[in-house]
């Protein structure tokens, strides 16, 4: 058995089709097909349910799955960080969802490449979900996201716990009113959410916000993007729940209110693999700190490996 046995298995497993996984893998479905009952013929088991549409795991083929996700995620830690310690590479990329920029993100990086001026450092935006993924096939070295993910493979970092702010129309009467705004208070307004896709995103953190106080928006309108968001919200389409550091995109047609519950919040983790400690990670976890310290901007209390 070999890894690309493994990868071929996963894709299939996750794909629960054999034409989208030979897309995603960019070969023929058949090689794929012929290599997946190759992989049946080694192991002596049947690992799909053939007559299945879409097709499905059998309970062996569940636990296999479960063990052939966490080898290659270890393989691919263990190609990443071998470079690392053997300085053959000195490069890093870095995942984030949009919302970040609006935040420290921006100075993180540059600060860190004034520091660090031989790290080869890329940036690639992508969802919290899709960050999980391209860690584990070590396409990124860290993720910047919102989203509480449960990964074994993944170290999950939480900075900060950044408050949510409403985005109104200019002049809307509830952006002038001298009281903070509620949830409750925005039920009857038609309430712009993003990203539409993939999901869990932060889409459902705000919706989750107003479920848990058993609110139900009027009316719902689902979009992209946060600049598509805000967008909308200039032209009086509806008003949307964004993070505080939106505060910093100044717009003359858009104003922003704070909440008036302390709860409110959506958390910027930083994810990373869960064995990598690598020098160039940690210096840019101990850099985020600093930051955060010199710009006197409240951060979740670092609490060692695994928070």
């Amino acid at each position: 058995m070999e890894l690309r046995h493994l990868r071929y298995f996963v894709a299939v497993a996750e794909e629960r089709n054999f034409t989208r996984a030979a897309q995603r893998l960019h070969i023929a479905q058949p090689p794929l097909s012929r290599q997946i009952q190759q992989l049946e013929e080694i192991l002596g088991v049947q690992l799909f349910e053939r007559n299945s549409r879409p097709l499905k795991l059998t309970e062996t083929g569940k636990f296999f799955y479960a063990h052939a996700v966490q080898l290659l995620a270890q393989t691919s830690e263990l190609e990443s960080m071998t470079r690392r310690v053997g300085n053959i590479e000195r490069s890093m990329s870095v995942g984030f969802v949009a919302s970040t920029l609006y935040g420290l993100l921006p100075k993180i990086i540059r600060r860190f490449r004034d520091e660090n001026p031989t790290v080869e450092l890329s940036l690639h935006e992508m969802s919290t979900t899709d960050q999980i993924r391209a860690l584990k096939d070590g396409r990124i070295d860290v993720g910047f996201g919102r989203i509480r993910l449960e990964d074994s493979n993944i170290r999950r970092v939480v900075l900060r716990e950044e408050k949510m702010i409403v985005a109104f129309p200019a002049g809307h009467p509830l952006s002038i009113a001298k009281p903070v705004s509620a949830l409750r208070d925005l039920v009857n307004e038609t309430l712009i959410i993003y990203p539409k896709t993939p999901r869990p995103s932060y889409a459902d953190q705000v919706l989750a916000a107003f479920q848990d106080r058993g609110l139900k928006p009027r009316k719902i309108y689902e979009v992209r993007e946060i600049q598509i968001a805000l967008g909308l919200v200039a032209a009086g389409e509806g008003i949307s729940i964004v993070p505080s550091s939106v505060y910093g995109l100044k717009r003359d047609d858009v104003s922003y209110k704070e909440l008036d519950d302390p709860t409110l919040v959506s958390p910027i983790i930083m994810s990373m693999r869960a064995m990598d400690e690598s020098r160039d990670i940690n210096e840019m976890l101990d850099l985020i700190y600093r930051l955060y310290e010199e710009a006197q901007i409240p951060f979740v209390a670092r609490t060692g490996k695994g928070q």
